[in-house]
């Protein structure tokens, strides 16, 4: 029930498409004013090659820092059934300001070919350099 409101709650959508809206949570640790990686966005299909990359919305800034998206190529080895593979991809990144340290929430919205749609709540936790080790 939360899913369906939640989804409803971000882009109006419709029926259809809040039964196939799935709701992902994570966080990610950071530090200030450096540039994190939150997500890697690919389609691998099942012959190893890539399919069309997914759609990707800010659905919810994050409060403090901001969010950019890269394109990228990534390489892996022993994904799924593909031995070796090459594909491209969007990498998405968090910075925060300088001087902020704490939670700041953002939320993306990835949708898919055939109509699959992820809201990914990523909560970034940036803190502090601690003390540095003395030689």
């Amino acid at each position: 029930m939360l899913l369906v409101l939640v989804a409803a709650a971000v882009g109006g959508l419709d029926a259809t498409a809040m039964a196939q809206t799935r709701l992902v949570e994570r966080s990610v640790k950071a530090f200030p004013n450096k540039d994190t990686q939150i997500g890697v966005y690919l389609n691998v299909l099942p012959d190893c090659t890539s399919g069309a990359l997914p759609t990707i919305r800010l659905a919810s800034p994050p409060a403090s820092g901001k969010v950019i998206v890269k394109t990228a190529k990534v390489k892996a080895t022993n994904y799924k059934a593909c031995l070796a593979l090459e594909v491209p991809a969007y990498v998405a990144f968090y910075k925060s300001p300088p001087e902020f340290l704490g939670d700041d929430v953002l939320t993306l919205e990835v949708k898919y070919s055939g109509g699959r749609t992820e809201l990914q709540k990523i909560t970034v936790n940036v803190v502090g350099a601690g003390p540095q080790q003395r030689i």
